[in-house]
């Protein structure tokens, strides 16, 4: 269980490595479409390359992300059921999830669009759009975002068994990732509030 944990950590890292700068594919995309608006209204032209870049980009951050997301927990869960269950049974289900839903989706996508981005890169096909992109960059996404996903995911299935055989912490909850700047904020909002409240209350009337 040990070396299965190490591996979880590890692909933990990975996701995390790769959250903290997809972020930056958003940006670029923002960057691209201000570009794109400021030279069609200047110039009074355009290309659809910007717009192919920004859906490349937009591909690009959803798919690689998506284990980052997962790591997080923040993918859309319907909780109406599972929140009145017993945390056991809401790892039970976590694990079957896991095991027998995301795992063999991930496979079925990696069997089925791997092959379709190495013959992409291989014929070196283009856009059929005037100006458009070559294709197999944006169609790279998907074994790469996939393989991250499942990666997680068996991540994310070792974590609960080692909850459930007591050697893990409960991997049900949200995790804390603040970065320092977040945690210094906090306190000094903290702070100003303790402060403001005894200014409150030492001005408060004595009777």
């Amino acid at each position: 269980m040990r070396a299965l944990l190490k591996f979880s950590n590890a692909v933990d890292w990975l996701n995390a490595q790769v959250g903290k700068y997809v972020i930056w594919l958003i940006f670029a995309a923002t960057a691209i479409s201000a570009v794109n608006a400021i030279v069609r209204k200047v110039f009074d032209t355009s290309s659809n390359a910007f717009l192919e870049a920004q859906w490349y980009l937009f591909a690009w951050s959803f798919l690689a992300a998506a284990g980052y997301t997962l790591l997080h927990r923040e993918h859309v869960r319907i909780d109406v059921l599972n929140s009145r269950l017993s945390k056991r049974a809401q790892v039970w289900i976590d694990i079957i999830g896991f095991a027998f839903f995301l795992t063999p989706l991930c496979l079925v996508v990696l069997y089925l669009g791997t092959p379709l981005a190495i013959q992409m890169y291989q014929t070196g096909e283009m856009s059929g759009n005037s100006g458009g992109l070559i294709r197999w960059p944006v169609w790279a996404a998907l074994p790469v975002g996939f393989t991250l996903l499942m990666l997680q995911g068996w991540s994310e299935l070792i974590k609960r068994i080692a909850f459930l055989r007591g050697e893990g912490p409960d991997p049900m909850g949200r995790l804390a990732d603040k970065s320092a700047e977040e945690e210094l904020a906090e306190a000094l909002r903290a702070r100003t509030a303790a402060v403001t409240l005894e200014a409150g209350g030492d001005a408060a009337p004595q009777r």
